[in-house]
């Protein structure tokens, strides 16, 4: 969120003019797709898949490709640009499609970003062996509102659109129905089912970080002071040091590498505070995407030489991520974050003196003539109704993930639900990484929520294993390294 979270992938929820309570009752208002034409269940049968989907409402094709085992389409569904008032306007949403059959459950993702247009399972997908829809989050260039309005970026209008989705392909995909994402996807799954908590049969949200109390960002300091070891953090805390001691020399490289590159900064404001930015991202950027086994490739930063303090900096944090040229994609995640999700500030005291901005709020990665006001009651709602709703939903984290510092927690009320901690795992914590008992347990309780538990694995959990083949291609992780900050 920051870059991570870009600064906060380096991540407060969109109420709109309406209060809480408002929210959930304008959920069951949200338009909902028009029913596609009746067929017999024989025509239906002999209808190809893509003439299928084509006929729901508001479905169009962008391109299929082929992949040996599967259908894959890449669609625009059109969508209202508010779900309160559909009458005012639409857009078009892209979302993919990997087809198998339908006979089996389905999952559905969302990185909460971008969606991937070439073929790809989540972990869930492999679990079950299903079908998936992977949405785009809206206002994600191309799925955004021409022109766009930017109040109608909120986690309620998100849900609403992953809603009239699995409306209109519930009728055609008629199984069990899993919802999943990671970091800000992961988020993303767990709003839709705070919103709309009968649509899907299971829920599995991976790294998904919950910044309820926006101001109150202790859990990170505390989190950085003890993560892997004490050399590491030394290691990494000095290089970062050496980059502001540093920072007349690189931030001469920064221009010549800007003006060869074309990167302008004034959504940031200037070169300056975007260089400081990167530098801050380091340690946070470093432990969500690296292991401690990695930490000997960082430099020495009392014989480093300004190329080498360049080249780990840019390694990790990545110079092209403030600038607007880099800012700009992920605009809708700032916004996001400076209006409802929220956005860590740790306090990195090995910088005092050194650091003349601190760590900068979403507001500044922003464009100006964007309006933005937070929104603290947002994150509060979702993290209630997690405690005291939750059913069927499994949490996963990454135990030397900065994101897992402010984790999603389960109270009384919750059933069948989990939140389970990957040993050494960072950001892409997924249910392989987790320990023996714990990953036989999240695997059966996921075929169990989709309907296709092996029988054995329901008198021994430590029978239960993915239903599906392994492939390299197929289930190839994409962590997005350009913008660490970011959930």
């Amino acid at each position: 969120m920051r870059k991570t979270l870009g600064r906060l992938l380096p991540l407060a929820v969109l109420i709109g003019t309406m209060g809480t309570a408002g929210l959930t009752a304008q959920a069951a208002t949200a338009a909902e797709p028009a029913a596609a034409a009746p067929a017999t269940a024989e025509q239906a049968a002999a209808a190809d898949i893509k003439d299928r989907i084509l006929a729901v409402p508001g479905m169009s094709l962008i391109e299929e490709k082929p992949y040996a085992g599967y259908r894959f389409f890449v669609l625009n569904y059109e969508q209202p640009i508010d779900h309160r008032q559909p009458w005012k306007g639409t857009f078009k949403q892209r979302l993919t499609l990997l087809h198998k059959d339908e006979s089996r459950p389905t999952v559905f993702f969302t990185s909460g970003y971008n969606v991937n247009t070439n073929p790809r399972r989540s972990e869930p997908t492999t679990i079950i062996d299903g079908n998936q829809v992977s949405m785009e989050y809206r206002f994600f260039n191309p799925s955004r509102p021409d022109p766009a309005d930017w109040s109608k970026l909120d986690i309620w209008q998100a849900a609403s659109d992953q809603h009239r989705i699995f409306t209109a392909l519930k009728k055609i995909y008629t199984k069990k129905w899993i919802s999943t994402g990671a970091s800000k996807g992961g988020m993303t799954a767990t709003y839709y089912e705070r919103f709309y908590p009968r649509d899907m049969d299971g829920v599995v949200a991976y790294v998904a970080p919950n910044d309820v109390v926006n101001d109150e960002d202790s859990a990170y300091d505390r989190f950085f002071a003890k993560v892997g070891t004490k050399e590491c953090r030394d290691r990494l805390n000095a290089v970062q040091r050496e980059a502001l001691v540093r920072r007349g020399p690189l931030e001469a490289k920064y221009a010549s590498a800007a003006a060869e590159n074309g990167w302008t900064f004034n959504t940031v404001g200037n070169l300056d505070k975007a260089y400081e930015a990167v530098v801050l991202d380091y340690a946070w950027a470093y432990w969500q995407y690296s292991l401690l086994a990695d930490c000997g490739s960082i430099p020495d930063a009392k014989t480093a030489s300004d190329q080498e303090i360049w080249d780990s900096i840019d390694a990790i944090s990545g110079f092209s991520a403030y600038a607007d040229q880099g800012l700009a994609t992920y605009t809708p995640y700032y916004y996001q974050a400076g209006t409802q999700l929220g956005s860590p500030d740790i306090k990195q005291p090995h910088l005092k003196g050194l650091s003349r901005y601190g760590y900068q709020p979403p507001r500044n990665f922003v464009p100006r003539d964007i309006p933005m006001t937070f929104q603290p009651a947002a994150m509060a709602d979702v993290d209630n109704w997690v405690k005291n709703n939750a059913n069927r939903m499994l949490f996963v984290y990454g135990q030397n993930d900065p994101w897992g510092a402010e984790p999603f927690r389960l109270g009384y009320g919750a059933r069948d639900s989990y939140v389970m901690t990957a040993p050494g795992a960072n950001h892409g914590a997924n249910v392989a990484q987790l320990r023996d008992g714990d990953r036989a347990l999240a695997t059966q309780r996921i075929q169990e929520w989709a309907g296709v538990a092996p029988a054995a694995a329901a008198l021994d959990a430590g029978r239960t294993a993915p239903l599906a083949k392994p492939d390299a291609a197929l289930d190839k992780q994409e962590l997005p390294r350009e913008h660490q900050l970011r959930p």
